[in-house]
């Protein structure tokens, strides 16, 4: 199983991307994915960017797991 968590680009350079995940910075492959921009949401996996997502799609899914984290740490009695 694999969960996609959201990624924002940061910093490009090459075909190499700096991505922000909830303040976790990680360098991944844009070898993948055509014309990304610094400022894009991306899904990553093994290493490559490999879908754009929008903005708002991005914060939805990021707010639901937050969401699902706190309800693991904190489980209703």
């Amino acid at each position: 199983m694999c969960l996609a968590i959201p990624a924002r680009i940061t910093e490009i350079k090459d075909y190499m991307a700096t991505i922000d995940m909830e303040g976790t910075r990680r360098e991944v492959s844009l070898l993948l994915l055509e014309d990304a921009e610094i400022g894009d949401y991306v899904i990553v996996h093994a290493g490559f960017a490999i879908h754009r997502i929008d903005e708002e799609e991005a914060k939805e899914s990021l707010k639901v797991l937050r969401e699902l984290v706190s309800f693991m740490e904190n489980p209703p009695a």
